[in-house]
């Protein structure tokens, strides 16, 4: 199973157990991860019960109905519900996954939710992403080109088109990055794989003229070649994407310029 971070010094209590709803006829046992920067606690785990008759198929749904009927202290971020924003991922039953577009079936026994493993916590299911987001700006994700804008819009065969399938999906969930042991070792130097996958497709977009200037700005020993190709990133990429054949990519290309 995943790890995850905790705030220093601490340990994880036995929390509260929630009432069983009367007259329930599909109970689903929740152990939720709890954690209240201002209360001065320790991290808990409470246990709560849902009816699954009353209850929609995925794991969001009963978030939301511990949140709306039993508990509305609980935090956790969403939006889209629809595996398209990126905003509900957590470790659910050791791996993460967005709660959006895991359905509550698929865990056979409890239902076992923490927030993102190694990263700060800012409360409960809620992680703080904030030097996630801020690697993703560094490698300048956007169309960089010195030719005179045209007057309608930048062109693109549709085999140049085809070689971006697989990297313009990502939610930046984050993910596939807070499953990589290289990231939970090197998170300020190694820019992690949801980064590294986003480089990759401005790398070869056919439209950017900055190809030379992003491969040198990557050929660092941290920034991705602290890769190790263990494939955590792919195995649980909720948009079954391939992170690590991205990364690979980038090396590739490295090696080739320099021949």
């Amino acid at each position: 199973m995943v790890e995850f971070t905790l705030p220093k010094n601490s340990k994880i209590r036995t929390g509260k157990t929630w009432p069983k709803p009367e007259g329930a006829t599909r109970l689903k046992t929740f152990h939720i991860y709890r954690w209240n920067p201002d209360d001065g606690e320790n991290p808990r785990v409470d246990t709560y019960f849902v009816d699954l008759a009353t209850c929609g198929p995925m794991v969001l749904d009963a978030l939301i109905k511990i949140k709306t009927e039993i508990d509305p202290t609980l935090t956790f971020r969403r939006s889209c519900r629809e595996g398209i924003c990126g905003s509900c991922s957590m470790n659910i039953g050791g791996q993460n996954r967005l709660a959006c577009i895991h359905g509550i079936d698929e865990e056979k026994g409890d239902v076992k939710i923490y927030p993102l493993p190694h990263l700060d916590v800012v409360k409960d299911l809620v992680p703080d992403l904030t030097h996630f987001y801020a690697q993703h700006a560094s490698i300048k994700p956007w169309l960089i080109t010195e030719s005179p804008t045209p007057e309608k819009e930048w062109k693109q065969s549709i085999e140049d088109r085809k070689k971006l399938d697989g990297l313009y999906e990502c939610v930046m969930c984050a993910s596939c990055s807070t499953s990589c042991p290289s990231y939970w070792w090197n998170p300020d130097r190694y820019l992690g794989p949801a980064t590294l996958l986003h480089a990759y497709r401005w790398i070869i977009d056919s439209r950017d003229e900055a190809t030379g200037e992003r491969l040198d700005d990557l050929e660092d020993p941290f920034k991705v070649y602290r890769c190790h190709t263990i494939l955590n990133c792919t195995q649980t990429c909720p948009k079954g994407l391939n992170p690590a054949k991205a990364i690979a990519e980038i090396k590739k290309l490295h090696v080739e310029r320099t021949l």
